[in-house]
């Protein structure tokens, strides 16, 4: 059960509707969030971390990865092959369903790749901040140096 309203807030700002989306959808994350298949999220270096999903029984051609908008999404869907579908199962302890799992992704994070060994899917993300938004330094004047405050004309007007 939510106990806040966001509602003020979507009408007094600009351009956070997804993080306020986000917020809202925090209250009801537990209940629709799926269990199947278990997953790490790990970080590997300063701006890089890895999602680790086991996901036995599938392969390659089975899972389809996908980022879109902020938002990483893994798709299993295991096709039984005709020898498969002959076999008499007595127990079925691995499980083969289908699967969709969404990660909402930060701003400038990138999936740089992906990889299946072992029953684990590994899938490598770098944050990449662009060189626009990273800090700079500013070096400190002497105070010697003027600012001409004089509008200059270009060339063909001053000739007129």
């Amino acid at each position: 059960m939510r106990q806040f309203d966001l509602n003020p807030l979507y009408r007094s700002t600009v351009g956070f509707d997804r993080l306020f989306n986000m917020l809202d959808s925090l209250g009801n994350v537990e209940a629709s969030q799926p269990t199947y298949p278990p997953y790490n999220i790990e970080r590997t270096g300063e701006n890089a971390y890895r999602i680790t999903m086991a996901v036995a029984g599938f392969g390659e051609a089975d899972i389809e990865i996908e980022s879109k908008e902020n938002v990483l999404t893994v798709k299993g869907d295991k096709k039984d092959t005709a020898e498969e579908q002959s076999r008499e199962v007595l127990y079925r302890g691995i499980a083969a369903r289908a699967f969709e799992r969404r990660f909402q992704l930060a701003d400038h994070v990138e999936v740089r790749g992906a990889s299946l060994e072992n029953g684990l899917l590994h899938i490598e993300l770098v944050r990449e901040i662009p060189e626009a938004m990273k800090p700079r330094k500013i070096a400190i004047g002497n105070g010697t140096r003027q600012i001409d405050a004089t509008v200059s004309r270009p060339a063909e007007a001053r000739a007129a």
